[in-house]
């Protein structure tokens, strides 16, 4: 492992994080955990694919950058050599001619700069006589570190499958060490991120990406180099190696089915599923060769956006002008001088496999998620997780949250409104009813103000309005004119007995009462014609309450009384309900008469207001009544109607007094 392995190969830039989850999605190893609704990558479990850099819309993931490093090696003394990724021609395809390519490379500061190209070819071979050998188990070819890391850390048990073959990356190192001298400096330049921790031997790794950024940095151009060729040793066919079957087409090797058994697999789905066949035994006898990417060219080290066929017909176009420019007999002397060099590399398991949690843990945290049948499970994969059960283990793990799955963040959110949209009506109800309060409070004392100042002169008319009717004969017409007047008189006497009773506050007499004997006793009192259908219902399961009984038989006349009023000529039915809890008794009184107008709702419990016609209401009653209710401590709320064409016209108003005294 390189020194850059104890570093973090892939990072979050918390800023940029917008909570979409793709990274967990595309991650081959679910190395992402969820925070607070951050992503963040876990070092540990990470393979370095960096397949998350390169789907993440919001570059907020970032992989290791060394290209301060490489600038310190470039400083120091002693020899330096850039070995340089085949896939280049993919990456760099606006440079014309790679001898310009190679002059900007040089132009860093490198002694050498060489291709990786002809350790692929050295590789090549080492692989084409592992597969003339005809070995009786299975394989998987370990070029690609990604891979290495994940059979490594997620299948360790296949370490011993894995084939001792060091990389071209590698196999270039140890060439150009025993040409040059183990003191000299190497820079790989590729399209790997994985790279950066795939070796010790390599002193530092560059992306396509980053040798970019220096570029500009240092405004290094095609135009502003001298053009120069690649250092020896030159590469062969092992310059198709970052493509698809790469490793087959440079060992001359035919995929041949007839003849071999070869499973070519790449892409983070395609090598997984290729490595849990080949443990189950499935295809055992197979050699895999796999890739993490969809061929180096693809690699997250290359600009975004890059076409694989285009990059693909690059990387051919340079092969054959490369192949045609082949001096033959110095690259077979080349490879005959490097060929007894050791190109083995070992390989130690490093389990990082998490244990399953439980049967019931993870049904418990599927039915806390609201997952509770199977038909609930809609593995929709919008938490980046395939299956709901994966999710609820990996949170189980600490790498996720609940709130991750859309469909239970959706119910949550429409809980949390409907929560809300009460908490706002009881709020307005709140309001309303401080402010009805409020009002009544004002009125009621002037109400008391003047019904003490009306009581003394009405007193005074009624009783010499009625000597003088004694004193006046019948059938005098003065006797009609006293008869008016000691009615009024009397009206007048009323209204204000009303406003007394509508000003006095706490003036509650509480004793056991049953609620059902009172409300029929109000019934039987209430005189209705024969067109008005009087309904009664209980389902109140214990009768008694501590009421006023006075008042109370007051308000429930009065309901019932305006109720009967309130029908039309065609007649109609009022229904009084009676229900209750353990802590309050509930009256429901509705009626199916005209109903009650939307502007008039708000005005139905002010003093004086009436909707009845001049000289047949007082407009206290209903104010009386609220008042009683709010004595009792209880609460009066009403529902109302009066536009057929929104349905049956009524109003219906709800009492809800508490059953016992508060202490």
């Amino acid at each position: 492992m390189s020194k850059s392995y104890r570093n973090q190969l892939v990072f979050t830039v918390k800023d940029r994080c917008r909570v979409c989850y793709t990274c967990v999605r595309e991650c081959p190893v679910k190395a992402i955990q969820i925070i607070n609704g951050q992503a963040t990558v876990v070092n540990l479990r990470c393979i370095g694919c960096g397949r998350c850099t390169t789907v993440c819309n919001q570059n907020a993931k970032v992989f290791l950058q060394s290209g301060k490093e490489v600038l310190e090696i470039l400083s120091s003394e002693g020899l330096k050599a850039a070995i340089v990724a085949p896939s280049f021609p993919a990456e760099f395809d606006e440079i014309d001619d790679y001898r310009k390519f190679v002059g900007m490379i040089r132009s860093l500061g490198f002694d050498y700069v060489c291709e990786v190209a002809f350790g692929a070819d050295m590789v090549a071979r080492e692989y084409e006589h592992h597969f003339n050998a005809q070995t009786s188990h299975g394989e998987i070819s370990s070029d690609c570190p990604a891979v290495v890391y994940y059979v490594r850390h997620y299948h360790p048990d296949l370490v011993s499958s894995l084939s001792r073959i060091a990389s071209p990356m590698v196999a270039m190192t140890r060439i150009l060490h025993k040409k040059y001298g183990d003191d000299m400096k190497v820079v790989f330049i590729g399209p790997c991120v994985a790279k950066k921790a795939e070796s010790s031997e390599v002193d530092e790794v560059l992306t396509f990406l980053e040798l970019r950024n220096m570029f500009n940095e240092l405004d290094i151009t095609p135009d502003n180099v001298t053009p120069s060729g690649f250092d020896p040793p030159h590469a062969g066919k092992g310059a198709i190696f970052p493509v698809s079957r790469g490793l087959l087409q440079t060992t001359n090797i035919r995929e041949d089915i007839s003849e071999r058994d070869m499973i070519i697999a790449e892409g983070s789905d395609n090598f997984r599923d290729a490595i849990r066949e080949f443990e189950n035994g499935l295809i055992g006898t197979h050699h895999l060769e796999l890739l993490c990417c969809q061929g180096c060219i693809m690699g997250p080290g290359t600009s975004r956006g890059g076409k694989r066929y285009a990059r693909r017909t690059q990387v051919s176009q340079y092969v054959r002008q490369k192949l045609q420019q082949l001096d033959q007999k110095q690259w077979e002397k080349d490879v005959a001088e490097f060929s007894s060099l050791d190109y083995s590399q070992s390989f130690t398991p490093e389990d990082r496999r998490i244990p399953i949690p439980d049967r019931q843990e993870i049904s418990q945290m599927l039915y806390s998620m609201g997952k509770k049948e199977p038909r609930d499970h809609l593995n929709c994969g919008a938490c980046g997780y395939n299956t709901c059960e994966e999710h609820a283990i990996a949170i189980l793990n600490g790498f996720a949250e609940s709130e991750m799955c859309l469909p239970f963040a959706i119910e949550k959110l429409h809980r949390s409104i409907n929560d809300l949209n009460i908490s706002n009506e009881k709020l307005a109800s709140a309001k309303q009813a401080l402010k009805q309060t409020e009002k009544l409070a004002h009125m009621g004392q002037l109400s008391a103000g003047i019904a003490h100042e009306l009581n003394n002169p009405l007193g005074v008319i009624t009783m010499y309005s009625n000597i003088l009717m004694e004193e006046t004969a019948e059938g005098d017409p003065v006797r009609a004119d006293l008869e008016l007047i000691v009615e009024q008189a009397n009206r007048c006497k009323k209204i204000v007995g009303g406003l007394l009773n509508f000003a006095r506050k706490n003036q509650v007499w509480l004793q056991e009462t049953n609620v059902v004997d009172i409300t029929r006793r109000s019934l039987d009192s209430v005189i209705h014609p024969n067109t008005v259908k009087i309904e009664f219902e209980s389902k109140i399961t214990d009768p008694i309450a501590d009421l006023d009984q006075d008042q109370m038989m007051q308000v429930l006349t009065n309901l019932e009384k305006n109720a009967v009023e309130a029908m039309p000529s065609t007649g109609g039915t009022v229904k009084v309900s009676l229900s209750d809890t353990p802590a309050e008794v509930i009256i429901t009184l509705s009626d199916t008469g005209t109903g009650i107008s939307k502007e008039n709702m708000e005005k139905i419990f002010t003093p004086f207001f009436t909707t009845k016609e001049l000289g047949k209401g007082t407009g206290l009653g209903l104010p009386l009544i609220y008042g009683i209710v709010k004595m009792h401590k209880g609460n009066i709320s009403l529902t109302s109607n009066d536009d057929p064409e929104e349905g049956p016209t009524g109003t219906v108003f709800t009492i809800s007094i508490p059953r016992k005294r508060s202490v």
